[in-house]
Parts: C-alpha cells; sequence; structure tokens
C-alpha cells in the first residue's frame, strides 16, 4: 500500500478563485459572440424583409409588358425593354438582397457555434456596405473576429512567422 503524501497546510495552498482576480480584465469573448450572433439574426431578418421591397419593380415591368400601362399623352403602351430593364433589376435586387439575408442568417448560426471563421470574416466585411446598421455590425464583428483569444475559439491557429 503507497503511502498519500501529507495534505500541505492552508497558508501554502493556491487560492482558488471562482473568478478571475480584480486586475485581470475579464474574458467576454463568448458573451460578445452571442451578441453579435443575436444582432446577426436580427439583420438578417430585416434584410430579408427589405429584400422584398423590389417586388414592386417586377410587378411594374410585368404592367409594361402586358401593355397595361398606357402614357397619358399618346395612349400608347411602353417599349417591351422598359418592362424587361424593370423586371431585371427588380429581379436582381431580390436576389442581391435575399442572398445577403440568408449569409446573414448562416453567420449568426456560425458566430453562435464559433465554426467557420472565415466565412463571419466575409460576411462581416460585406455587410459594412450596407449602411447604417450593416456597417455598424460588420465592423464590430470585424473588431470581435480579429481578436486572438476570438480565432483560438474558432480553431484558428495563429501565423507561423
Amino acid at each position: 500500500m503507497t503511502a498519500q503524501p501529507p495534505n500541505p497546510p492552508p497558508w501554502a495552498q493556491q487560492p482558488q478563485y471562482q473568478q478571475p482576480p480584480y486586475w485581470l480584465p475579464p474574458n467576454r469573448d463568448a458573451e460578445h459572440l452571442k451578441l453579435l450572433s443575436t444582432f446577426h439574426y436580427v439583420l438578417g431578418g430585416v434584410m430579408g424583409f427589405f429584400g422584398c421591397a423590389p417586388i414592386i419593380h417586377v410587378f411594374i415591368g410585368v404592367l409594361a409588358l402586358m401593355g397595361k400601362m398606357q402614357t397619358q399623352g399618346n395612349g400608347q403602351p411602353p417599349p417591351p425593354w422598359f418592362g424587361w430593364v424593370f423586371i431585371i433589376m427588380g429581379s436582381f435586387a431580390i436576389v442581391l438582397g435575399w442572398t445577403l439575408a440568408t449569409c446573414l442568417l448562416i453567420a449568426a448560426g456560425r458566430l453562435r457555434k464559433k465554426r467557420n471563421w472565415t466565412f463571419c470574416f466575409v460576411v462581416a466585411c460585406v455587410s459594412c456596405l450596407f449602411a447604417p446598421m450593416g456597417t455598424v455590425l460588420g465592423v464590430f464583428t470585424i473588431l470581435v473576429l480579429s481578436r486572438p483569444t476570438v480565432k483560438a475559439m474558432f480553431g484558428q491557429v495563429p501565423a507561423a512567422g
């Protein structure tokens, strides 16, 4: 039977902190990622809703192609290219808005799960183009994702060199 070493006296034991000492700033990376994830969900929903606005343009284009739009001057409908321009531009705007909304929603889930750092970073950069809410969210997401501790949470290996 092996002998157990005696327990050290209380004054020699390392203190057990429930929270970090007051002189160390708390690590709130997980909290920041959870907040960013929630804001990405909100902005994704808002972008998806406003991505539906160009449906009006598609509707106007369809009316122009069907000849249901009359001009006040000579009573002739507009030329067909007028309708096609509205349909194509409106459809492009819808697809762009819904694609960005989908990417924001996917990034929200990946931020919460701490996966795909590169995808989240790219979505944050792209969302900076959509002022004002996308810019604010994108900048804060870039700042948080650039921290070495957050990169470690995502499993990113620091670059050697």
